[in-house]
């Protein structure tokens, strides 16, 4: 799909304010939205032109050890990065995501011995990242480059090379989250779990409707804080009616007639209260403020204080200084056992060199030392946690001197200050030592100056006049209530009538979106019974979720339950894409981590034409280690330029180009021929497995093409070709003959000599070190052979 197939969306501000005159919102409900309503501001995305990648680099990260670089071509297009599980391809993916991300999905939500592995064992230098990217404008490009001096992944530092800017600018961390234009493997199978909470927020954000929930959640919180006024006078009219009921005044009696109405007279309580004012004069009003005065609640601090001593002693049982050196610890012993399970051949130590020391004996023993030194830096670290909380606790229930106290009673502010000097106070111990003493000293002073001053306010002030304050206090209450009733109606006519606006422009806006999910799933899941039809956003709040329309063979059903792996896959594929895809999007790459696994080859053959669509219009980079699509771009004509990745000893990782399989066992075994310093013996052992591998992919091209020529849909042939073995069943395949006379019809076609070669180098993979004679002979008959099957 072109970014042109998407409109881009209006100005959301201008859209609501276009709107407000056919609302029949009232006047005041109008005004208040555009009250709410922000500034106007543009989205950023970044120096506003798109971004391709260049390049991908890593050092001593993940499986790969030295440097190494994977160039890319900064434009639209397929690229497929090809190799085995553990070649270091993932790695690649892995590293383009955090230079530019900090972080990989693989490892969110996990524990943090789920990172550990994230240095590569073989390579000792500093590790770093790197991603350089081109702007479609053609100007200069940049490197974001991350790098780590730590021991922990997360104490990493970033860099921009090639241009005066910070990451943020180059990338916005909005855009990010919005348009993450990453999809590993492991957020497949993320993506479709649970309510879709997190895809729902994603694509809401992208519909650019998070404005409406913002005005919403403002109206919601202004809604609230007038209906608290509205109660709280509510609340104060019952009890300062029984505070004046217990006086024997005829102003009281009057006061409480007033309030007991079904809607209290407010202009005769102002007339009441208009001759009785409050003398509050500056002696009053100190008197007021002290005999108010609320003191630190001893209870709760005493409870905390208690806490913290415990927590302090549990510390120190835990000895939290020894965590550190038991996670370093385990560390070492989770690489000695990563060594042994990849060398389980050898039981040698790579470090001192000692024969048989990581035996069986050692590996059970070194197990249940991790497990033991988790528990003690487990135990220790949540016994630290614990103490740290605890010593938060503390700090929080201090609090500072109130300002008035400084001037109405010195004394106790005084006291008040070495309370509060509590907060700067560190250490566990000493923090509920002095705690305890400033606030018992500062607890009983507040108690018996409240007492004091409560005594002498009531003898300096009557009764009535006291009476009188708490009757304005209930006035100013009940005035801002009468306020605040129409201004909460107004409210929930503007909810409403945003309620309804959202939800239009919300199926409005997501209907592009939602119709690309549809043609991607009819594309990989072209033959299911399961059809996916409207996508739509629903729920609020913790409710919220995507509703996916599914049906299998015309009758509706439940998403997930009906789904094979296979089919949950591309359903998650049909909704990262058209996210990721979005025009807002200043990503115009696709970087996706083995999409291929659980498909069938339908699927395969859908997924090949999928990524043929976008690449037209997007830089779409594909990691896998699945030869079966690459077998479905050649197969279907889709350009591509395909990489391979290997991994050799030490992690070296090197990545090649590669034009077809056939073509790159031949070079392969090319350059081993042409090695006049490769030992004879290791040439023997290595080369005709090479040319055999080169024959078998010649062939089982043919098979598959024989196979297609004779009606099998590509499940059958995936299976034939399963049951038919290596070389010769491949062949058998491709010539629609037994395996008995496979290698007779070889001959018949193309010549005794191609008899004896296919016998030559199934013997010699067989038996080790039979001489295969003249190396450049060998490689130039199969090179002979294997285009000789090509052509047919």
């Amino acid at each position: 799909m072109t970014d042109d197939a998407q409109p881009a969306p209006a100005s959301l501000r201008d859209l609501l304010l276009g709107r407000l005159p056919q609302s029949g919102l009232a006047a005041d409900a109008q005004e208040l939205l555009r009250d709410l309503l922000p500034d106007a501001q543009a989205r950023s995305d970044g120096r506003g032109h798109p971004l391709f990648l260049r390049s991908i680099s890593a050092a001593g990260w993940r499986g790969i050890g030295p440097a190494t670089t994977l160039e890319l071509r900064p434009e639209p297009g397929l690229t497929v990065i090809a190799g085995r599980n553990g070649s270091g391809k993932s790695s690649f993916a892995e590293a383009a995501e955090m230079a530019l991300t900090g972080d990989n999905f693989r490892w969110q939500g996990r524990t943090q011995i789920w990172k550990q592995g994230w240095r590569n064992l073989h390579d000792h230098t500093d590790p770093q990242v790197a991603v350089e990217l081109s702007y479609g404008d053609g100007s200069q490009p940049v490197t974001v480059r991350r790098s780590w001096t730590g021991t922990g992944v997360d104490d990493s530092r970033t860099v921009v090379e090639g241009v005066a800017a910070e990451l943020h600018e180059i990338v916005g961390s909005e855009e990010l989250s919005l348009y993450r234009p990453f999809l590993p493997y492991s957020e497949l199978g993320a993506m479709i779990n649970g309510p879709l909470t997190g895809l729902h927020d994603a694509l809401s954000q992208i519909l650019g409707l998070e404005l409406l929930g913002d005005i919403d959640k403002q109206a919601r919180v202004l809604a609230k804080t007038l209906t608290d006024t509205v109660g709280a006078a509510t609340e104060l009219t019952g009890i300062v009616a029984r505070e004046l009921s217990e006086l024997d005044d005829p102003r009281a009696a009057e006061a409480v007639a007033l309030l007991g109405g079904r809607r209290p007279d407010l202009d005769r309580v102002r007339a009441l209260l208009k001759d009785h004012t409050v003398a509050d004069d500056s002696a009053l009003a100190r008197l007021r403020r002290l005999a108010g005065l609320e003191a630190p609640a001893r209870q709760t601090i005493s409870a905390a204080v208690t806490r913290l001593r415990t927590a302090a002693a549990e510390a120190e049982d835990a000895r939290y200084s020894s965590a550190e050196d038991a996670r370093r610890l385990i560390g070492l012993l989770e690489n000695a056992l990563d060594h042994r399970r990849r060398h389980p051949d050898s039981a040698d130590c790579p470090v001192c060199g000692g024969a048989n020391r990581l035996d069986r004996a050692w590996a059970q023993g070194a197990r249940e030392q991790v497990e033991r030194l988790q528990a003690e830096a487990a135990a220790a670290q949540a016994a630290r946690r614990e103490l740290d909380a605890a010593v938060r606790d503390v700090h929080d229930l201090v609090q500072p001197v109130p300002p008035w106290l400084q001037a109405d009673e010195t004394s106790l502010a005084a006291l008040w200050r070495d309370w509060a000097a509590c907060r700067a106070v560190g250490e566990p111990r000493e923090l509920a030592d002095r705690a305890e003493r400033a606030e018992a000293v500062l607890g009983d002073a507040c108690l018996q100056l409240r007492e004091d001053s409560a005594q002498r306010l009531s003898e300096q002030d009557g009764r009535w006049q006291t009476a009188a304050g708490r009757l304005n206090e209930w006035l100013r209450r009940a005035e801002a209530a009468e306020q605040a009733q129409p201004r909460i109606r107004q409210i929930k006519a503007l909810r409403a009538w945003l309620r309804k606006t959202t939800d239009e422009l919300r199926d409005e806006r997501l209907k592009p979106i939602a119709d690309q999910s549809q043609m991607v799933w009819k594309l990989l899941c072209e033959r299911s019974s399961v059809a996916l039809g409207s996508i739509s956003l629903a729920g609020a709040a913790n409710q919220r979720k995507v509703v996916l329309d599914v049906s299998v063979d015309a009758m509706e059903a439940p998403a997930f339950g009906v789904m094979s792996q296979g089919e949950l896959h591309s359903l998650a594929l049909s909704l990262f894409i058209p996210r990721a895809t979005h025009q807002g999007s200043p990503f115009k790459f696709l970087v996706i981590d083995d999409p291929v696994q659980s498909m069938d080859p339908e699927k395969v053959d859908g997924l090949a034409r999928v990524l043929d669509i976008y690449a037209q219009h997007r830089q779409v980079v594909v990691f896998t280690h699945d030869t079966r699509l690459e077998e479905a771009i050649r197969r279907l004509g889709i350009k591509a330029t395909v990489k391979r990745v290997s991994r050799q000893t030490d992690s070296v990782v090197e990545v090649v180009p590669v034009s077809d399989p056939v073509s790159q066992a031949l070079d392969e075994a090319r350059a081993i021929a042409l090695d006049e310093n490769l030992p004879q013996k290791v040439a023997d052992r290595v080369l005709p497995a090479m040319c055999r591998v080169a024959l078998e992919a010649a062939y089982l091209d043919a098979a598959r093409s024989t196979l297609r020529k004779a009606g099998h849909g590509q499940r059958a042939i995936a299976e034939m070709i399963a049951k038919a073995g290596p070389l010769t069943g491949l062949a058998a395949l491709a010539l629609s003959v037994e395996p008995a006379t496979v290698l007779d019809a070889v001959a018949g076609d193309h010549g005794p000599w191609a008899k004896d070669l296919i016998r030559q180098c199934n013997a010699a993979s067989h038996q080790a070190g039979t001489p295969v004679g003249d190396r450049k002979e060998l490689v130039r008959r199969t090179e002979r052979l294997a285009k000789a099957v090509q052509a047919r």
